[in-house]
């Protein structure tokens, strides 16, 4: 492979990880309430948490912010090196934001972001995925359930739609980072004692 290519593919993931590191559950509880939102809640920096926390428009924001990092560095590691960065830029920009180095390594659980990678990849699939999501959500009141189901479905509709090896196994490694991510939510899930969204926690 060519050594400029090669060093395009490094900076694509470069970038893309540190706009990941981008926190921006961090910057919202800080500006709105002053306080980290890694220590109040479930302690996850990402929208669920800060919708239990601080409610829904802290919570909102949250999710665009997270969603429109995902979007542009997929934009980015398209137009330096087409499709292929594309993908390794979705990949690394959701690593970043799970497991943000400028955060010691303590993030969110990267669907947002996901989503926002995959509108920039497919929206159609972001349609799908995010239907399937909704409709969880709604019939069991249950976060995690709704996304972890949604990750899920992203590797299944790729091969349904016949995207290519590459495609598939993009969105097969984020479903399965999202479910690592989410692997102390399905003990509570199976246990029963998950929470439901409503459920607001008090920041203290």
């Amino acid at each position: 492979m060519d050594s400029t290519i090669i060093f395009k593919y490094v900076l694509v993931s470069v970038i893309a990880y540190f706009l990941g590191n981008f926190a921006t559950s961090y910057i919202v509880s800080m500006r709105s309430a002053h306080i980290d939102i890694r220590k109040h809640g479930s302690g996850n920096a990402g929208a669920t948490n800060v919708l239990r926390v601080l409610g829904a428009k802290a919570a909102a924001l949250t999710f665009l912010g997270d969603a429109l990092k995902g979007i542009i560095a997929v934009l980015i590691g398209r137009y330096l090196v087409g499709s292929n960065g594309a993908l390794l830029a979705g990949l690394f920009v959701v690593i970043g934001h799970n497991w943000p180095i400028t955060l010691g390594f303590k993030g969110g659980k990267g669907v947002a972001t996901t989503i926002g990678s995959m509108l920039a990849i497919n929206p159609l699939l972001v349609l799908i995925v995010f239907a399937v999501g909704v409709a969880v959500l709604m019939i069991t009141k249950y976060v995690s359930l709704a996304s972890i189901t949604g990750m899920v479905i992203f590797p299944i509709a790729m091969i349904a739609f016949k995207q290519s090896t590459e495609y598939v196994a993009f969105s097969l490694i984020l479903a399965l980072i999202a479910i690592f991510k989410h692997r102390k939510n399905i003990v509570r899930l199976i246990k029963g004692t998950e929470s439901k969204i409503g459920n607001k926690t008090k920041a203290v």
